[in-house]
């Protein structure tokens, strides 16, 4: 007979070991110290071999900013921040229309200016010659003052000099066949070699030589002459002249009047000139290294000689620093540069500004200053390069335009000018990155979520 005591559901149960008190309960399980950063992972937080549901797993990974691999790699950041830039239409608008009026306006102010001291020195690139001799108070290759004859024989009797002739250079008043008057310049070449000579579109060069010939440049001041054709006749000076060719310059002229050429005797019959009649004389030397030594002795015999790279930049100096033209150009390049950096500073920190919660969570998730650096010059300079781009467009276009309505249209775009808007617009880049780079690294995460 079993007793009571065998009877397991009236067995006492053992006392077992009491629980300790928890010290922190209620307060939350401190995070790592690792999960502080991108590399934080779920087995930082959770005890190991505990298993959560994938829901929770996905909450867990989201909150300690778990991202897929490579988020924080260059590719990822800046692709972040171009999507936050192109998404926000508007203030994109705003700063390719700022940068891209700026690079417009420099690159058009530039190019006039460029076009403006080609055409300057036409007569210089036109003629081609490997060095000049003149007056030394000559600024100008339009302002000519006259040479004496003896100084042509006494340049040829110089040690290196290959041959130089005489060159005539000076203005005239045309009666055309209307009966309207128009000024133009006359350019006498030498006799014998014709060293200058255009190249002929029409006509032949030896028919200069014939009665009363002359050749007209077919160039942006042709059609003031009526454009001529061969056998047209015209009055210089009571003497009749008759256009035996159509020639073609690299370079039309500043002052905006058409250009003849004739030979050096020619010109003086028909033009009223004073006891010395030689503009310039046109020397070739025997040897580059004969250049040196011809500038010496024509300097001792008290005239100038100069190479034609040092006479385009003698003329290039004169209307730059002699005249207002340089200043002006200069003014208006340092205005539109300043309406450019102020137009895309201000969108660019207004952009930031509108943006600084994202900003703020990408820091709070993870995100390295030098990363949050590296997406403000991103977008600093991508809109910079990209309104560049723009500006020499529409600037290209621009000129290409005027030239088929406006003949007399000097702007040129030169290397030089791309160059300096290029480094102006670089300057506006960096400076809308700094603005926007102070204002991202001063962020503090915390601010922005209890905002």
């Amino acid at each position: 007979m079993n007793s009571d005591s065998d009877d397991p559901s009236l067995t006492p149960p053992s006392p077992s070991t009491p629980e300790p008190a928890k010290k922190d309960e209620g307060k939350p399980t401190p995070i790592p110290a690792e999960t502080t950063n991108q590399k934080a992972s779920l087995s930082d937080l959770v005890p190991p071999g505990t298993q959560l549901p994938p829901a929770a797993s996905e909450s867990v990974h989201k909150t300690i900013g778990k991202a897929p691999s490579g988020l924080w790699a260059s590719s990822g950041i800046l692709k972040i921040a171009y999507k936050l830039l192109v998404n926000d239409r508007a203030k994109f608008s705003a700063l390719l229309v700022g940068i891209t009026f700026s690079v417009f306006l420099m690159i058009e102010m530039t190019s006039l200016f460029s076009g403006i001291l080609a055409r300057a020195s036409a007569t210089v690139i036109n003629i081609g010659a490997s060095v000049w001799v003149m007056d030394p108070a000559i600024q100008t290759v339009a302002n000519t003052i006259p040479l004496p004859d003896y100084v042509l024989d006494e340049v040829r009797s110089i040690p290196g000099v290959k041959y130089a002739v005489p060159l005539y250079s000076g203005g005239a008043l045309l009666k055309l066949t209307d009966g309207t008057y128009q000024s133009v310049n006359v350019i006498g070449l030498d006799d014998t070699s014709l060293f200058g000579r255009p190249e002929l579109t029409s006509g032949n060069i030896q028919d200069i030589f014939a009665e009363n010939a002359f050749i007209a440049i077919k160039d942006s001041e042709f059609y003031k002459l009526k454009n001529p054709k061969i056998g047209d006749t015209f009055e210089l000076n009571e003497h009749r002249g008759v256009i035996r060719g159509i020639g073609h310059v690299a370079s039309s002229g500043l002052f905006g009047v058409p250009t003849l050429y004739t030979t050096y005797n020619r010109a003086l019959q028909y033009i009223p000139n004073s006891r010395f009649t030689i503009s310039y004389l046109l020397v070739e030397p025997k040897t580059p290294e004969d250049v040196a030594l011809i500038k010496q002795q024509v300097k001792a015999a008290g005239y100038l000689a100069l190479t034609k790279d040092d006479f385009i930049q003698k003329i290039s100096s004169f209307y730059t620093y002699q005249t207002g033209i340089g200043t002006n150009m200069l003014m208006m390049t340092i205005i539109s540069f300043i309406i450019g950096m102020s137009i895309s500073g201000q969108t660019f920190y207004t952009f930031i500004l509108e943006n600084i919660e994202k900003f703020g969570a990408l820091k709070a998730i993870g995100a390295k200053g030098s990363e949050l650096v590296s997406m403000i010059l991103f977008l600093a300079f991508f809109v910079a390069l990209t309104g560049y781009g723009f500006g020499v467009g529409l600037c290209s276009l621009m000129i290409w335009l005027a030239r088929l309505y406006l003949p007399d249209y000097a702007a040129m775009i030169t290397y030089l000018n791309l160059g300096l808007a290029f480094v102006m617009v670089v300057i506006i880049a960096a400076i809308s990155g700094y603005i926007g780079v102070r204002k991202v690294l001063k962020i503090e995460p915390f601010d922005i979520f209890r905002g």
